[in-house]
């Protein structure tokens, strides 16, 4: 089976009539019209999108086949993959995060720091999550800076370890403080 690449996640039933909604993980929302059929992750269903409109922050859809709302309800929570070869190509510096997951993530000086395992963003920018052998996993800003290489041809990502920061210098008072217990200035 070839690399699948999640673009959409269906949401509930809108309407009545087999309509969805369709949370898009795409640049252009528009753009899972255009990849044909959509497979789940295991292959074994195929969806078709028949129309799509914009809402607020999402596409209202329906699929060929889906006629009835409950017919919808039951697609609710179902990824939507592609082939990865019918995604168009990237530009420089920009990946998809199934290229860069299962990476082996190498320091500047080549010494093993473990595997990527997910590419998030919580709002603030895209965070690298890489897994060493043991421990915990680090996160870590994905910025030219922390992660000035990525060699997909080579299979590695390398990071340039960030140096600790420093917190703000609190005076003599070094008692703790509990959690609703603020220090007065």
């Amino acid at each position: 089976m070839p690399a699948l690449v999640c673009v959409a996640r269906i949401g509930a039933a809108h309407g009545v009539r087999g309509a969805v909604k369709l949370w898009t993980f795409t640049e252009d929302p528009f753009a899972v019209r255009r990849y044909g059929p959509l497979v789940t992750k295991d292959g074994k269903r195929q969806f078709e999108v028949a129309q799509a409109r914009e809402a607020k922050d999402h596409l209202v859809a329906t699929f060929k086949g889906v006629t009835t709302r409950d017919e919808a309800e039951r697609l609710n929570g179902i990824e939507l993959y592609v082939a990865r070869e019918k995604l168009p190509a990237t530009d420089e510096d920009e990946y998809y995060h199934t290229d860069l997951i299962g990476l082996p993530a190498v320091t500047t000086t080549g010494e093993a720091l473990g595997r990527v395992i997910a590419i998030h963003n919580f709002g603030a920018g895209d965070i690298i999550e890489i897994a060493p052998p043991k421990g915990t996993t680090l996160l870590l800003p994905f910025s030219n800076a922390v992660v000035p290489e990525v060699d997909l041809a080579g299979g590695r990502v390398v990071i340039a370890l960030p140096q600790e920061i420093e917190g703000e210098d609190q005076g003599d008072d070094l008692s703790p403080s509990r959690p609703g217990e603020g220090r007065d200035p």
